[in-house]
């Protein structure tokens, strides 16, 4: 097991935001997905969002996501 659980994390930047997604593995062994989204707010500190998906809700958040993304391109 890694730092805090994490097993394997991949990161993006833009120009406003940075993006993690971070698998982690919980005390049982179970994995999920840890979205985080960080960006800087106008006070100079980091305001930090996230989404938790579990590995059993994982084919209906990617068949969800690929549809929000589907229409986001046709448009």
């Amino acid at each position: 097991m890694g730092t805090r659980g994490e097993v394997f994390s991949s990161k993006a930047n833009t120009a406003k935001r940075t993006y993690f997604f971070n698998v982690k593995e919980n005390r049982t062994g179970d994995l999920f997905l840890n979205i985080v989204e960080s960006k800087k707010s106008e006070e100079d500190r980091f305001e930090r969002r996230t989404v938790i998906v579990f590995k059993e809700d994982m084919a209906s958040f990617l068949e969800a996501f690929q549809a929000a993304v589907s229409y986001i391109k046709g448009h």
